[in-house]
């Protein structure tokens, strides 16, 4: 479904990705971990064509994505940004039929789908029709998966999702969207820094650094089978870190 192959990608001076190849399977959860400036987000902005690679390819459905396949590419992939990316003018449901309306389809069509999404995202008709800042972090974070999910697209791209969230609010919906990718079936590919959501989420992982693959498998195959030093030291980094942090 998704292919990196040899990715570069350079702003300015600086490296973002250095040769970077990846496959995300058809129906998969494909997981970018690492630390800021790591790369993550730059490889999901290459899979929606926001920026171009310097060398190598980046394919979708095996169509390279380009300036001229990057229109109909992105209609396939719904993309979910940190804490939902919301126009702040529009009330909530608004937020989530925008691109429907774009498209033209018909009151009933939105009304139903916005129904279907509504009782997955668990969220009722009087939240949805609030403002973003009259939402928590939580219902925005909702309503940003509902838009991205309207005309449900069979590619689901997710950055830092849940980074703005607090600690029980954030496994909430680590547990929700579990369940939904599972449901849904489609491929996933989300970026994190977090190896607790990776391992909850992921059925594989891309562990990055300086724009560099270091490792990809499984959760367990990080932990018992480090490809490198800094995986052991990027885990025992983020235990240490969960175990430091202050009772709430």
């Amino acid at each position: 479904m998704i292919a990196l192959r040899e990715v570069t990608k350079r702003f300015g001076a600086t490296v973002a990705l250095d040769s970077v190849s990846l496959d995300v399977p058809p129906g998969s959860t494909h997981v970018l971990l690492g630390s800021s400036g790591s790369g993550k987000s730059t490889v999901l902005r290459l899979i929606l064509g926001l920026a171009a690679p310097d060398a190598g390819t980046v394919a979708v459905d095996g169509v390279v994505v380009d300036a001229h396949s990057r229109d109909r590419l992105v209609a396939r992939m719904g993309y979910v940004v940190q804490d939902g990316g919301l126009y702040p003018h529009l009330t909530a449901v608004d937020n989530v039929t925008l691109a429907a309306d774009a498209q033209g389809w018909s009151r009933e069509r939105i009304a139903a789908r916005v129904a279907e999404l509504a009782g997955m995202a668990e969220l009722d008709a009087a939240t949805l029709g609030r403002y973003p800042r009259q939402l928590s972090g939580g219902q925005r974070q909702r309503v940003g998966l509902m838009r991205a999910l309207m005309l449900d697209p069979p590619v689901l791209l997710l950055d830092e999702p849940l980074g703005a969230l607090d600690p029980i609010v954030r496994a909430e919906l680590q547990d929700q969207l579990g369940q939904l990718f599972a449901a849904l079936a489609k491929t996933v590919v989300l970026v994190t820094h977090d190896i607790r959501e990776a391992a909850r989420l992921g059925r594989t992982i891309t562990l990055m650094t300086a724009g560099r693959v270091v490792q990809q498998g499984t959760f367990a195959d990080l932990v018992d089978r480090p490809a490198d030093p800094f995986v052991r030291q990027f885990l025992t980094a983020q235990t240490l870190a969960a175990s430091a942090a202050p009772a709430r």
